[in-house]
């Protein structure tokens, strides 16, 4: 299905990275569970944040681990959708999955205190979709694509950066989390907004902007990332990406773009709304007055 078959077990499913992912997911569990007595104001975490967390890990796996990261090595949508996944789907599904008195315990120790100034609203948002657009011009998107540790170190840097975007959203320390409910839905319409030239610039193009996924050569260095050994092979066997591509590169290319948007659209419009109730149902509750008592005389002389 989709050229998956021609590739070895490892080359799909990345094991190293995914004993990496299972050890981490097997900490969390041990340090939410006999050895979160170790922490201040530790209280039991419940099967729904568990649930969030391993959620998380399991979308960050399939996105930069499992079939979808070799895919978006083949076809440009599928890269998308792993930007997708890992930036605006596992992100804010991990921090949700944290317990409150674990990232408590985490301000605590924080050695970036000073770098504070970074998850203010509007650095935050500037910050992610600066980088991610960046990434997206063509001569940066190939040049990270062909270099295997700047492609780990950018990733890593996007990974933090949507880390920050998404706390000043869903910040799960009560005291710490200062900005209102309106100057939220504020931010998320920032955010919407600032990522929509580099989706426009993608989806118009009339031509394949990069040569990852249109020239077979650069395409075949690329395939080094994910695929083990003489990736000159691919050439021999298949010719180019073409060979597992449904769509012309140009077009993939734009279905790409849409892709992005889509989701990113339908995961912040849910996340506008999610803050909006919230924000409501709390401004109506402060707004209530509070009901007062009528003395027994008052009301029989009524």
């Amino acid at each position: 299905m989709l050229g998956l078959e021609y590739f070895s077990f490892a080359d799909k499913w990345s094991p190293l990275f995914l004993a990496f992912m299972l050890l981490v997911t097997a900490a969390y569990f041990l340090f939410t569970g006999p050895l979160s007595s170790r922490f201040k104001d530790h209280a039991p975490v419940s099967a729904g944040r568990k649930t969030l967390f391993v959620a998380g890990m399991f979308t960050l796996y399939l996105a930069q681990g499992g079939p979808i990261s070799l895919l978006g090595h083949t076809m440009f949508s599928f890269h998308m959708v792993s930007m997708a996944m890992s930036y605006l789907m596992a992100t804010p599904l991990l921090i949700l999955g944290i317990p409150v008195w674990m990232w408590r315990a985490f301000d605590r120790v924080n050695p970036f205190k000073k770098l504070g100034f970074l998850t203010r609203p509007v650095v935050a948002a500037v910050l992610f979709n600066g980088l991610f657009s960046f990434y997206h011009f063509p001569v940066i998107h190939d040049f990270v694509m062909l270099n295997f540790w700047v492609h780990r170190l950018y990733y890593l840097i996007l990974f933090i950066a949507s880390l920050i975007m998404w706390w000043a959203i869903l910040n799960p320390i009560p005291e710490k989390d200062k900005t209102t409910g309106l100057a939220k839905m504020g931010y998320i319409f920032l955010n919407m907004v600032l990522l929509t030239p580099a989706c426009a610039l993608i989806i118009f193009s009339s031509e394949p902007m990069y040569a990852t996924y249109s020239d077979p050569a650069i395409w075949a260095k690329a395939m080094g990332y994910c695929v083990s050994g003489d990736t000159s092979v691919l050439l021999t066997k298949f010719g180019g990406p073409e060979y597992f591509g449904y769509l012309e590169p140009a077009v993939d290319q734009r279905v790409g773009g849409i892709i992005m948007k889509f989701f990113q659209e339908i995961i912040f419009a849910s996340m506008l709304a999610y803050v909006f109730f919230h924000w409501y149902k709390r401004e109506n509750k402060e707004d209530d007055p509070l009901p007062t008592e009528v003395p027994p005389g008052k009301l029989n002389q009524a």
